[in-house]
Parts: C-alpha cells; sequence; structure tokens
C-alpha cells in the first residue's frame, strides 16, 4: 500500500521544499494549502517528476474542514504514514501596535493549527494501528523571542510545548512527534519580513538583511531544502527513535 504524507502549507516556501523531499523518499504527498492554486501548482509539478500527489486546498485554522481533507487525502492517495504541520503566517509589529484582527488570526493558524493537526493526525494512526510520524513547524522565534514578533513567538513556543506533550501522550501509539526550528530562511514570507521590519527600522531592506546575515555563524541564509532534510530525517528509518524534539535549523544564530 502506498504512504502517504500530509504536508500543510505545501503551495510554496518550506512545505513545498518539504513536499518535494517526502515525495523522493517514496511517499505519496498530500498537498494542503489554504491557496488553491499554489497547491494545484505544486501537486502538478510533482506528478510531472512521476510522483504521486494530490492537492487540497483547506484553511488549517478551520478544524472541521482541515479533518476532512485529511480524510479524502487518505481516501486517493493512502495510509497515512507522516504529517507534517508546517502552514503558518507572521506579521511584524511592536506589541503596541499590533491589530487584534492580525494577532487572533496569527494564532489560529501558527498554534490552534498545529494543536489540530496533531490531533486529527494522531486519531488516523491510532485507528491504522502501525505508528506514524507528526512533524511540526516551530521556529528560531520559539526558542529564542524575537522583538516586532510577540505574537509570532508566542505561538512558535507553544508549538514546542504541544510537541513535547504530544510525544508523550502518543508515544505508547508508536507516534513519534517532533519539530523544527528554522532561522532565517529564504521564503516569500521571509521577504515581507524584512521589508517590515526595514521599513520600522528605518532602515533599507539590504542593511535589514546584512544584519540579520551578520549574525549566521555559516554565513548564509537557509534554503527551504536545508529544512526539508530535517523534515525528512524526522520521517526516516534513522529518526524512529527521536521524539519530543525540536531541532534548530538556523546555521549558527542560536546554540542550546
Amino acid at each position: 500500500m502506498t504512504k502517504l504524507a500530509i504536508v500543510t502549507g505545501s503551495g510554496q516556501g518550506i512545505g513545498k521544499a518539504v513536499a518535494n523531499k517526502l515525495s523522493q523518499q517514496g511517499y505519496a504527498i498530500g498537498v494542503l494549502d489554504i491557496n488553491a492554486e499554489t497547491a494545484k501548482q505544486t501537486a502538478s509539478e510533482l506528478i510531472e517528476k512521476g510522483y504521486e500527489a494530490k492537492a487540497y486546498p483547506v484553511d488549517v485554522a478551520d478544524e472541521e474542514k482541515f479533518s476532512e481533507a485529511v480524510d479524502q487525502a487518505i481516501t486517493d492517495l493512502g495510509e497515512l504514514a507522516v504529517f507534517v504541520n508546517n502552514a503558518g503566517e507572521a506579521f511584524i509589529d511592536s506589541i503596541i501596535d499590533s491589530e487584534p484582527a492580525k494577532i487572533k488570526r496569527l494564532i489560529d493558524v501558527n498554534l490552534l493549527g498545529t494543536f489540530w493537526g496533531i490531533r486529527i493526525a494522531a486519531k488516523r494512526f491510532i485507528a491504522q494501528g502501525n505508528g506514524g510520524r507528526i512533524i511540526n513547524a516551530a521556529s528560531l522565534a520559539g526558542v529564542e523571542a524575537s522583538a516586532l514578533q510577540s505574537a509570532y513567538s508566542a505561538s512558535k513556543f507553544g508549538v514546542r510545548g504541544l510537541t513535547q506533550s504530544a510525544s508523550k501522550e502518543l508515544a505508547k501509539y508508536q507516534i513519534t512527534v517532533n519539530a523544527y526550528n528554522p532561522g532565517v530562511v529564504r521564503t516569500p514570507m521571509r521577504d515581507a519580513i524584512d521589508k517590515r521590519t526595514a521599513a520600522i527600522k528605518s532602515k533599507s531592506i539590504s542593511d535589514q538583511q546584512r544584519n540579520v546575515l551578520s549574525e549566521i555563524s555559516l554565513g548564509r541564509e537557509a534554503t527551504p531544502e536545508d529544512v526539508a532534510n530535517v523534515v525528512s530525517f524526522f520521517a526516516s528509518p534513522e529518526g524512529s527513535y527521536i521524539t519530543g524534539q525540536s531541532i534548530l535549523v538556523d546555521g549558527g544564530m542560536e546554540y542550546r
């Protein structure tokens, strides 16, 4: 039977790289993304490469629709084996100036969306009876909080807590739960972060990016593929004895 990997937020950026990497490991890919166009594009590109994939447009903040999309992917593509809660949102602003609607939306997607994803995946894995892998997107900002990212940092600290709690609850079912903590990864989301941060600090975008780059020991930004390699390890046989962990993928920005 084909093994299925579901990756949320896989229409672009890190999620798309994860979908590509897991497809190379032999998984059929359920491409879940709020943007129907980018979800279909990712699925189409995977199919063109000879992999099995299908797109499912969904907002992970809507638990009912999220659950329905997962069930449809299992029906279409096979037994669930890997579940990656990658979907996320970010915005840059001070605590004082942050808009309540933006804060609520970010928490609904990043924290509650991950909670729903863990719960949805766990129920399916338990019903199947063969264990499984749940892998969550946390962040460097969930290890060392960042100024101007209070809501984002809070959500990602929460994801790390969810990861630990879920790993303890689900270990008896042979379900591992881990997280990855990306640092600076060049994606459309990162472009928006740099633009807004530069505006708040009255700097040029290039100056802002140079300042951040100076904090990275390895001297370069991460690529989405760098992060996908860590997710791939968690999903692999070699990662089977690791659970409750969150690994920094930051090129040496934070040392813990």
